[in-house]
């Protein structure tokens, strides 16, 4: 807490002399606490100082990364709360325009909230006993709310379909959570565990916000295959789209909502149809723009920090300005520490060693000064801050910490004899930037290797389950290549809040690939489990692809848009990270339930013809049945259409 700062009562006789004459001073204040005590006291120091404020004519700033770090937690919960508020209206308005029900509408609402709700509940729990990043609440509310959402959808709108064709309401939930219902328990498993694989990388800020989003997704699970049957069966008759907004959607067909749903199936009949038709035609369209958008990712290139993700006007970044203008170089030095063992008074004897290497940093171009070396009280080990002339987060520093650590260490003659480390901020900005970027590699393994066991398990077939992984990457790749046109090169910089930082955030590389694939998972079940359940009455693959797309596409439309929505109302937030997820995963989303779902998926099918559904036979033996197929085979048989 904020007992743990000390004040030197000489520093500040001194800062009182300094701000009477030259109008700006620096007051260093001394922290006895680890770096998560630090950012709890910079908390309380803004609450108390008021930072970017003037009191009495003097305008506080608190600078420092703990300092950046509580800042950026004050930030980040104006634009949660912000994003909520936009974000949970516009699901609302979606939802009832595609049940027609208040009731049906607010079912999957009211459940997102409360899987929010409760999330953050565990969050704060799991915060008491482990660190965990700024971001991990803007995390989960942002999958959160799209995840609990989808997954009432998948469920209640494959028990309004059981009812529609004539099924009582107790059978009508036995159904839906037998088949939508165990799709969505499984998908969702998909996205848990490819949240996990991100626990191979050794970075505590990454795997909070990957655990948020676990947990986030496991509430949502349980919320769907739980509790929503049991509220469906409380509401009854409420949530069969028999409201009043139905009611003024027949009004305004004039009465007739049997031949518009006649229509709408017989789009999705006739959509399908037309991309089967031209295969190769529609793969290379569809794939080609993939690719395309996907060019740019060539040219990626990446950053860490927290001040790049502050506006130019924030009290935190005009307060580094301050201190780069006072001092001539950055707020955050980078730290040298040697050390030479136990020997008592070691750092006095290598006196000129030490000064040699600190005359080595002194002559760097990319240094604004150097202090003075200061040993511990047993002269075991010496400190050196060296005052870089950028911030800590910048390019140049980031080269700095590079030669410090390849050229100008090892090359004096203190390195030959001692240890010699070098820390600080910038440090640890390279290091977390590499030790991601040298584990994507891995991460990107562990889930594409996962995604194919599961789809083999769900669906026994080997085929198809390549072809998912394949088409995921296409529209992760395409993600990320938005992503480099627009916070890389600058694209939309100036357009709703857009600025351009020159590099996308380390951190979000890893999430961005974990979540896409693990939410393509879902429309990947929920699609190709119709499509199966539809092969295995029939065994006719062009009628089953378009019978299992007609029936599942308003579903997987309607979903996707409330995910994209989502993501997007947070692209409208403050902070750039934040900004470049929501871009990111609204993007990806948006092209795997369109160019994705409803081109490659049905042009794909055709060209690979029956080879879709082949299995080793010793294969087809071992794997288990996860029976994702309707019970009612014979009823479907025979009113399933002729013809696709």
């Amino acid at each position: 807490d904020i007992d743990t700062l000390t004040l030197d009562p000489a520093a500040a006789e001194r800062a009182k002399r300094e701000l009477a004459r030259d109008g700006l001073t620096i007051v260093p204040i001394q922290a006895s606490a680890d770096t998560n005590e630090q950012i709890d006291a910079a908390v309380e120091l803004r609450e108390e100082l008021a930072p970017g404020r003037a009191v009495d004519d003097v305008t506080p700033y608190l600078v420092g990364q703990p300092a950046a770090w509580a800042g950026l937690q004050e930030l980040t919960r104006e634009d949660l709360e912000e994003a909520e508020l936009t974000g949970f209206p516009l699901v609302a308005l979606i939802l009832v325009s595609v049940f027609g029900s208040l009731a049906a509408a607010a079912l999957p609402l009211a459940l997102g909230f409360a899987a929010v709700i409760i999330t953050g509940a565990v969050i704060y729990l799991l915060s008491l006993q482990m660190e965990m990043s700024v971001f991990v609440t803007n995390m989960a509310s942002m999958i959160g709310i799209g995840v609990a959402v989808d997954y009432s959808l998948f469920v209640l709108a494959r028990y309004r379909e059981e009812i529609a064709r004539g099924l009582d309401p107790d059978a009508a939930r036995t159904e839906a959570l037998s088949t939508s219902g165990l799709a969505v328990a499984f998908s969702g498993m998909a996205v848990i565990v490819s949240l996990a694989g991100i626990w191979m990388v050794d970075n505590q800020a990454l795997r909070s916000m990957a655990l948020g989003a676990i947990v986030v997704v496991a509430v949502a699970i349980v919320a769907a295959v739980v509790l929503l049957p049991a509220v469906i069966g409380l509401l009854g008759r409420r949530v069969e789209g028999r409201g009043l907004t139905d009611a003024v959607r027949r009004r305004l067909r004039l009465g007739r909502p049997a031949r518009a749903a006649v229509e709408r199936a017989g789009f999705w009949y006739s959509w399908t149809a037309r991309v089967m038709r031209r295969p190769w035609l529609s793969l290379a369209c569809a794939a080609g723009v993939l690719l395309v958008l996907a060019s740019p990712v060539l040219s990626l290139k990446t950053r860490a920090g927290a001040l790049s993700e502050f506006p130019s006007d924030h009290d935190v970044r005009v307060g580094v300005e301050l201190v780069r203008e006072a001092t001539g170089g950055g707020a955050d030095p980078v730290r040298v520490v040697a050390e030479f063992g136990d020997e008592p008074g070691a750092a006095q004897t290598a006196s000129a060693e030490l000064a040699e290497l600190r005359e080595r940093f002194a002559a760097d171009p990319a240094v604004a000064a150097v202090g003075e070396w200061a040993p511990n009280e047993a002269g075991t080990r010496a400190l050196l801050d060296v005052f870089p002339v950028q911030a800590a987060d910048s390019d140049a520093t980031l080269a700095l910490v590079e030669r410090a650590r390849s050229e100008i260490v090892p090359a004096s003659a203190l390195a030959a004899g001692e240890a010699v480390n070098v820390g600080g901020e910038s440090a640890r900005i390279a290091d977390v930037r590499d030790q991601i970027s040298g584990s994507m590699g891995q991460i990107l393994a562990f889930i594409l290797g996962l995604s194919f066991v599961l789809l083999m398990l769900m669906l026994r077939s080997v085929l198809l389950p390549l072809k998912a992984v394949v088409m995921n990457l296409l529209s992760i790749g395409a993600a990320f290549g938005v992503l480099v046109a627009v916070f890389e090169w600058g694209w939309l910089d100036g357009f709703a809040g857009f600025e351009s930082s020159g590099a996308l955030d380390t951190i979000n590389l890893p999430l961005i690939v974990a979540v896409v694939f693990g939410l393509s998972m879902d429309y990947e079940v929920f699609l190709l489990s119709r499509i199966r359940e539809r092969h295995l009455i029939h065994g006719d693959n062009k009628r089953a692809v378009a019978e299992g797309l007609a029936t599942s596409a308003p579903t997987i439309s309607s979903a996707a848009l409330i995910m994209t929505c989502v993501f997007a109302v947070f692209v409208l937030t403050g902070v750039p990270s934040i900004k470049e997820l929501g871009v990111g995963l609204a993007i990806a989303i948006a092209l795997d339930a369109t160019l994705v779902r409803l081109v490659l998926v049905p042009a794909t099918m055709q060209l690979m013809g029956r080879w879709n559904w082949w299995l080793p036979r010793w294969l087809d033996r071992i794997l288990p049945d996860l029976g994702f197929e309707s019970g009612e085979g014979p009823r479907d048989r025979a009113a399933a259409p002729a013809e696709a």
